[in-house]
């Protein structure tokens, strides 16, 4: 293969960052900070990956975010949320975090509660599997003692690691039913690594939400971003890496231009990043590609009409099958199991609420099948399962008639893993990547780091936290 002279007029950087999600943001304000020079480049016209929002009129729709999971109360100590604030010098108040009211996983009749109480949590432990509670409490301890920000991971399945310690397949499945709806790769499972962080975030720690969602977030570090001087192109992605002497020599960018770079870091995905690189063929990485895709719905409502309605949860993690099945689906999308996200139940404060009532719904969805449909009938299609997820949603909720819910409705809309793939670029949709993470974001190339999902850590709070950590650890002490 002969390669492309690196051009002479190429400008060249400390750092360049391959994608503006929340972890190439979080890794160019902690460069930033200690004088690198920085470009982030960024395909689309708006940052924070898959955790953004986009307008329609003037409502805007979250994606991606249901909470910012690892909230903790003001005052706690060596939490991630603290570490994080800490690294960003990000004060508690710019957050604006407003804690849950209450969630819960619902299966076979039984409901454990996710309320940012842990003993509550281990209080519907002990009514719902009594026989069990000893092994959760055993359990919990034997996870506390993991590093799970360890670059050096515990591998393993967390589903027989369950099997073994707890051996109640009912309970085995409620566990893994919201730690792999916020952050596997794996079907069927979880790497007992990315299960302790998620039992920590979500179990030991809980949910929150900005008042005004993502793009709290997103403000806070685009910023951050311009007060340490980072460059950011927009509408400016990356089309080749090329590779010479075991280092990435120079970007070429969309536009054809050259830059080089001491370190860059991408947050495009493993294999994602491996096939732009000059040396790769066009199929490199296929055995490690993600399967699993999503379809969300998100419908609003008349507030008046909405506040009538008697729905107080916050996340409903459900399952309405006798055993939780977390695969890519055959059909288009697998109903029987799911995420309910009303995000009016957050403790938005005295005088603060939403505009309009919001329910967003989550399943598992078939990516091949949703791109292999003509656009006429992949419009139908949307719209037939944006009804029928609303429906499988408003079984775990208080009863409202189809006529009241219908006159309160003021839009709907749909994104699939074809609506992914166009926004995000991650091959098949995958939410979650690569089913291989690389925990010290190194690849074999000297100076091309990964960031975001493909290094490992998880959720809004643990992509920032990868931006951060591969910054420090490649870039701050190098």
């Amino acid at each position: 293969m002969t390669l492309a002279p690196v051009s002479s007029n190429a400008a060249h950087y400390d750092a360049v960052i391959i994608g503006a999600g929340m972890s190439g943001l979080a890794a160019a304000v902690r460069l930033g900070m200690f004088g690198r020079k920085v470009l982030v480049l960024e395909r689309h016209n708006a940052a924070g990956g898959l955790n953004s929002f986009y307008a329609r009129g003037k409502r805007k729709y979250d994606v991606g975010l249901h909470a910012l999971t690892n909230w903790v109360p003001e005052g706690a100590k060596g939490a991630p949320l603290v570490k994080l604030m800490r690294q960003l010098r990000i004060r508690r108040e710019e957050l604006d975090l407003c804690p849950q009211r209450g969630s819960r996983i619902t299966m076979a009749g039984k409901n454990l509660r996710l309320n940012n109480d842990y003993e509550a949590l281990l209080a519907d432990v002990a009514r719902e599997f009594p026989g069990s509670v000893d092994k959760f409490v055993a359990l919990d301890a034997w996870i506390a003692g993991l590093d799970e920000a360890a670059l050096e991971a515990h591998g393993g399945s967390a589903r027989a690691l369950l099997d073994e310690r707890l051996g109640d397949p009912l309970l085995r499945d409620m566990l893994l039913l919201p730690t792999c709806f916020y952050g596997s790769a794996l079907e069927d499972d979880i790497e007992v690594s990315q299960f302790a962080v998620m039992w920590r975030s979500l179990f030991r720690e809980g949910f929150a939400r900005p008042f005004i969602g993502v793009r709290q977030v997103i403000r806070l570090l685009t910023d951050r971003c311009r007060e340490h001087g980072v460059e950011r192109r927009m509408k400016c992605g990356v089309k080749r890496i090329e590779v010479r002497a075991g280092r990435a020599a120079a970007l070429l960018l969309d536009d054809g231009t050259e830059v080089t770079a001491e370190a860059v870091y991408s947050s495009a995905g493993a294999v994602e990043t491996m096939r732009l690189r000059s040396d790769a063929a066009p199929a490199a990485g296929a055995e490690t590609i993600g399967r699993l895709g999503y379809a969300e719905t998100i419908a609003t409502y008349d507030p008046a009409a909405f506040a009538g309605f008697g729905w107080a949860d916050t996340i409903v993690f459900f399952c309405d099958a006798e055993r939780f099945s977390y695969r890519s689906p055959k059909e288009l999308v697998d109903p029987r199991s799911g995420v309910v996200c009303i995000p009016n139940n957050y403790q938005y404060g005295e005088g603060r609420a939403l505009d309009e009532g919001w329910l967003r719904v989550t399943a598992l969805a078939n990516h091949d099948a949703w791109c292999a449909l003509p656009e006429e009938e992949y419009q139908a299609r949307k719209q037939e399962w944006c009804g029928r997820l609303n429906r499988v949603a408003r079984a775990h909720l208080p009863v409202v008639p189809d006529a009241v819910h219908d006159g309160a409705l003021t839009s709907t809309d749909v994104f699939t893993p074809r609506t992914v793939r166009k926004f995000t670029g991650h091959l098949n949709g995958a939410i979650y990547g690569s089913t291989v993470k690389r925990r010290d974001g190194r690849t074999d190339l000297d100076n091309l780091f990964l960031i975001g999902t493909d290094q490992g850590f998880l959720g809004v709070t643990g992509a920032m936290l990868s931006g951060i950590s591969m910054a420090n650890l490649h870039g701050l002490k190098a």
